[in-house]
């Protein structure tokens, strides 16, 4: 492993402020209740809300859907499914779907044949949803806690829920464009477009937002005006690109 690192900070829980926050989706709090006791239990913060898209949300990076083996099988009978998940793969790079349950069952179904299955899941992998196994939820909910351990204590990537992208109208443009910047999300973006009205004007301002936008740090507005503000150069985003196939 790179750098002489190993797994103990992944996997040490510690008690105190040095816990995650993993946001759960208020329809998938209600059917996994037993997961969202086991996270508590670990020790994670826990908030519960509705979510545009995924079920699990632990960094601005990552989102978890999760199915039941079951679910996943009926589910591929559905075209939707697809789509919904590159939508959540457009809003977080890293996305992951869970597959819950005792896999090889896969074999007793007879309304869709395993290698349509498999085929399935080698179709998300090359579009960069990665498939994960867990035997039950106890199983789930350890593997939920090490990585948002992993995205925010270890690798101080920050929790942010992102909208998915929705243009049939022009404030979901507008929520959408703004809220693309870093650190922002759609409630801030929301909070920026009430306080300058439309996002020229908020882009013109960038320099008041930490005085005028309800929770906007110096921080955040910094990062944002080095992205408005730094020249483009092509070269740069495609090294970037191909860090993140390599990664």
């Amino acid at each position: 492993m790179p750098n002489s690192e190993t797994l103990l900070p992944y996997i040490k829980k510690e008690r105190g402020n040095n816990q995650p926050l993993i946001i759960i989706d208020s329809r998938e709090a209600n059917t996994a209740s037993k997961i969202v006791k086991a996270l508590t239990e670990l020790g994670a913060d826990i908030s519960i809300q509705p979510l545009e898209k995924g079920d699990y949300i632990i960094s601005k990076d990552c989102a978890f859907e999760r199915k039941t083996v079951q679910d996943f099988v009926y589910t591929l009978t559905h075209r939707h499914l697809f789509e919904q998940l590159f939508l959540l793969k457009e809003a977080y790079p890293k996305s992951f779907i869970i597959i819950e349950g005792y896999l090889p069952i896969i074999y007793r179904f007879s309304r869709i044949k395993p290698t349509s299955i498999w085929g399935a899941m080698f179709a998300l992998a090359k579009q960069g949803i990665s498939l994960i196994p867990t035997a039950n939820y106890k199983e789930t909910a350890d593997l939920l806690y090490v990585s948002a351990r992993q995205e925010q204590i270890v690798e101080r990537r920050p929790v942010t829920v992102h909208p998915i992208k929705k243009v049939e109208t022009i404030p979901d443009a507008q929520i959408y464009f703004i809220s693309s910047l870093p650190n922002i999300g759609r409630e801030k973006a929301i909070s920026i477009l009430k306080s300058y009205e439309n996002p020229l004007n908020a882009l013109i301002n960038v320099e008041r937002w930490s005085r005028d936008v309800h929770g906007l740090g110096p921080k955040i507005t910094e990062k944002v005006k080095k992205v408005l503000y730094t020249p483009f150069k092509p070269e740069e985003e495609n090294s970037a690109k191909k860090g993140r196939e390599e990664d």
